[in-house]
């Protein structure tokens, strides 16, 4: 997997309830675990943009719900700084639901999708509304 060119400051945990901004049926999914997360013992997993996180849907069409899913982070509230010097921040949180092999479950993203998700994923950045 490509590396990230940015520093992302990770601030979203497990216990997040985040939209979801495709049209995979998913609403609200809420973060119950990080994919390829390092960290200390008895600390809580942190994610920010591109990391996969292992959800629950909470709200949504009735055959999604309860429904354990991978996603992908496309936006964070939190400023974060890119190797040119500029910072970046997005309204909202966001994230798209993904399959084992990356690929997106939706055939729309609503909203744009930061930068380094199109370097990383690229299909993610194929259905989005738009790149910043």
């Amino acid at each position: 997997m490509k590396g990230l060119t940015s520093n992302i400051v990770k601030t979203l945990t497990t216990g997040s309830m985040i939209p979801c901004s495709d049209n995979s049926g998913a609403k609200m999914i809420y973060v119950i675990g990080a994919v390829r997360y390092k960290g200390t013992r008895a600390r809580y997993p942190k994610v920010g943009i591109g990391d996969i996180v292992i959800c629950s849907v909470k709200k949504g069409k009735p055959d999604m719900i309860k429904k354990v899913v991978k996603a992908l982070i496309v936006r964070q509230k939190k400023e974060y700084r890119r190797a040119n010097g500029s910072r970046l921040f997005f309204e909202d949180n966001a994230c798209v639901l993904i399959n084992d092999d990356l690929l997106p479950v939706g055939t729309e993203i609503k909203g744009v999708v930061a930068r380094e998700i199109a370097e990383r994923f690229p299909k993610v950045a194929a259905i989005s509304a738009g790149v910043i």
